[in-house]
């Protein structure tokens, strides 16, 4: 509810702020931020000025400085909010340019213990090109985290070596490989020649990640086209081939039903 002039009330401060009615009164008795007015009733009510110097108050805490410097900040007559505001951004943007950096710094922790892939970051580029498993692990878990697949997934690659991952790369490449030839050659998705390379697609997928049903083959299909990262993925290798890999799979699958 707003009061004489539009102040607000100590406790229509602490919510719209997101700061306790205790730390307002502990502001006010200090002298840090002392109300501009008063009700009938002796409670305290804040102005607009009032709110400024409290946003000042709390972008300095933010920046971690105590108490009496903020005050010793704040007093005389040649204080500059605008200079303040534009030291304050300066400051916070250096403080979240540190921050981003230790969350990068421990998510790729964290994918290690995951994934059980202990490799520099040279070894994982040397292996995976310009794919980076670790880009996308927050997605996948957010995505399917919670599905047996997932799980699977985790529990087996948690065992795999450098070693391994370069034999999957290599068995990745050769069907890929496989299926950019047969497209050379003008040979249509529903071929049985591009529906055994599709079967191969899944059962390598069944045999380093999870049980990959034919089912779940379509499923991924499906993906390869809407997403537009995974289609661009198949059109490096050659374009069109985004969608006749999901027709390839999809035939594969209609032939096994």
């Amino acid at each position: 509810m707003l009061h004489v002039g539009g102040a607000l009330t100590v406790s229509e401060v602490s919510r719209l702020a997101g700061v306790s009615v205790r730390a307002l009164h502990h502001y006010d008795q200090i002298g840090l931020l002392v109300p501009s007015a008063r009700s009938d009733a002796g409670y305290r009510l804040y102005s607009r000025s009032d709110l400024d110097r409290l946003q000042e108050i709390l972008l300095f805490r933010e920046l971690e400085i105590p108490l009496d410097d903020i005050a010793a900040l704040l007093s005389g007559g040649a204080f500059d909010r605008r200079a303040a505001l534009e030291l304050q951004h300066e400051l916070l943007t250096q403080k979240a340019a540190r921050t981003r950096a230790l969350i990068t710094s421990v998510e790729r922790a964290i994918n290690a213990e995951r994934t059980g892939v202990r490799m520099t970051q040279e070894e994982m580029f040397e292996v995976f090109g310009d794919f980076d498993p670790a880009e996308y692990a927050d997605e996948v878990k957010a995505r399917w985290g919670k599905t047996d697949a997932y799980k699977e997934s985790a529990r087996r690659t948690a065992r795999y070596t450098k070693s391994d991952w370069e034999r999957f790369k290599t068995e990745s490449e050769q069907i890929g490989t496989d299926a950019a030839r047969l497209m050379d050659e003008g040979v249509p998705p529903d071929d049985p020649r591009a529906m055994d390379v599709a079967e191969q697609a899944r059962l390598q997928i069944d045999t380093w990640f999870y049980p990959c049903s034919h089912e779940m083959h379509v499923g991924l299909a499906e993906m390869y086209i809407a997403d537009p990262r995974f289609t661009a993925t198949y059109e490096k290798m050659r374009e069109g081939m985004a969608q006749w890999w999901h027709d390839a799979i999809l035939a594969n699958a209609a032939r096994h039903q």
